[in-house]
Formats: C-alpha cells, sequence, structure tokens
C-alpha cells in the first residue's frame, strides 16, 4: 500500500482529497504543524507528496526544496495558481507534476498512478531514500550521509552503522560487547581497538557538521551519545 502525504491547509478539501484517496485504497497522512512540513515528512515517511502553493509561514515552493534535501520521493502540485511561471517554479523547485484547482478527481488518481508507476513500477529504482532523525540530526540510511543545520558529511559503513546504535538509544549506554557486534563481520577482525579508532573518526566527522563532545565514553561500560546539540 502507497501512503500519500497532503499537505494542504484548507481543511474542507484536505478531509475531500483524503476521502478519496482513501477509496482507492491509499494510505494518507497530513500535516499538523505547517512550520516544520520537512519533520512531518520524515516522521511519515510517504510514498508521494500532494502540496499546495499557498501555504502558512512558507510556500510550498520552498518546502518542495527542503523534502528535496533529504528526500526524492515525488511531489504533485495541487494549486489555484494556473500561470505558466507557477508551474515552471513548481518543476524547477523539485515537483514532479502540477494539477490547476478545481481539478477533477479522476485525473487526480491518473496522475498519481502514472508518477508512482513511473517510480515505483517493475524496471524502476525506488529514489525514496530512507531518513532517521534524532532532533534535527538526519541519518541517510541508503547512503551513509548525516545532515545537520545544512552541513553534510559522509561517513564510512563502520561509522554509520555505530552512530545509527547509539542514536537509537541516546542518552543511554551502548555496551561495548554490543557495538563490536554490530561491526563484526565475515571479513574483518574486530576488537577493543577497532571500536575505539571508529569511534574517534565517528566524534570528528560530527564535529565537521558541528556537533561537538556528543559521544561520550562511560570505562567498562560502553558509549553513550548525549543529545547535547538540540539545546
Amino acid at each position: 500500500m502507497y501512503k500519500i502525504m497532503i499537505i494542504e491547509d484548507d481543511k474542507k478539501l484536505q478531509e475531500l482529497i483524503r476521502n478519496h484517496l482513501e477509496k482507492y485504497g491509499y494510505e494518507t497522512c497530513t500535516v499538523q504543524d505547517f512550520s516544520n512540513i520537512k519533520k512531518e515528512f520524515i516522521s511519515n515517511n510517504p510514498n508521494l507528496v500532494l502540496m499546495d502553493i499557498n501555504l502558512p509561514y512558507y510556500d510550498g515552493f520552498y518546502w518542495c526544496r527542503d523534502i528535496r534535501t533529504v528526500s526524492k520521493v515525488p511531489i504533485i502540485f495541487i494549486s489555484a495558481r494556473d500561470s505558466d511561471m507557477d508551474q515552471v517554479m513548481a518543476i524547477e523547485n523539485g515537483a514532479d507534476d502540477y494539477i490547476t484547482k478545481p481539478f477533477s478527481y479522476d485525473l487526480l488518481i491518473v496522475k498519481i498512478k502514472g508518477v508512482i508507476r513511473r517510480v515505483y513500477g517493475e524496471y524502476s529504482e525506488n529514489a525514496h531514500t530512507e531518513i532517521f532523525e534524532v532532533d534535527g540530526l538526519y541519518m541517510h540510511i541508503n547512503k551513509n550521509i548525516v545532515e545537520y543545520k545544512d552541513k553534510k558529511v559522509e561517513l564510512s559503513s563502520k561509522e554509520f552503522l555505530l552512530l545509527y546504535s547509539l542514536l537509537k538509544h541516546v542518552n543511554h549506554i551502548v555496551s561495548r560487547e554490543e557495538l563490536l557486534e554490530i561491526l563484526w563481520n565475515d571479513i574483518d577482525f574486530v576488537d577493543d581497538n577497532t571500536l575505539s579508532v571508529n569511534m574517534t573518526r565517528l566524534r570528528r566527522r560530527l564535529e565537521d557538521i558541528g556537533i561537538k563532545d556528543a559521544i561520550e565514553t562511560k570505562r567498562g561500560q560502553g558509549y553513550r551519545i548525549v543529545n547535547n546539540w538540540s539545546k
């Protein structure tokens, strides 16, 4: 089942679209906080986005660009603004398609099916990148990239696995044994020195994006990542 995120502040239209999509078997979600759409997008992890242009705080063009920093998920604009320039701006800001209001629900379904077929079809590569986020620190799961406040750094596979494990247990100690097990594979020999070296490198990578002193060493126990970047 495909999940579609509806970014529309007109509650009546939002509900009409939602009801129609659910009749066709789509799962839907809507925005609760229009001041932080990117965070809600990551939390909901949709397969497709329907985006209005005129929104509170920032317009749809802004949020389309913002979503594009973390995902290539298909975005279809739905707007009463019908000028050629608006449609050009939508595409240039990362949209996949554009529908003008008022619109036919049959046309909407056809557009959605077309985009889904193109992006998620049998012969298409799924471009949707899975994201894991903790208070503004984003991990791009399929790319080994970490992002914080518009700064990005690419980690090695071992560094990425360590950070992911620590962030899943943020503010709690993860034992050395558990971390060593995460690093272990059939090729590499892993010992305490390997773990220490990778932790040192991970600390440096986090410093490169502005996060300092977040990883604590707990002697005889393991490591802990402390959320000090959101303060």
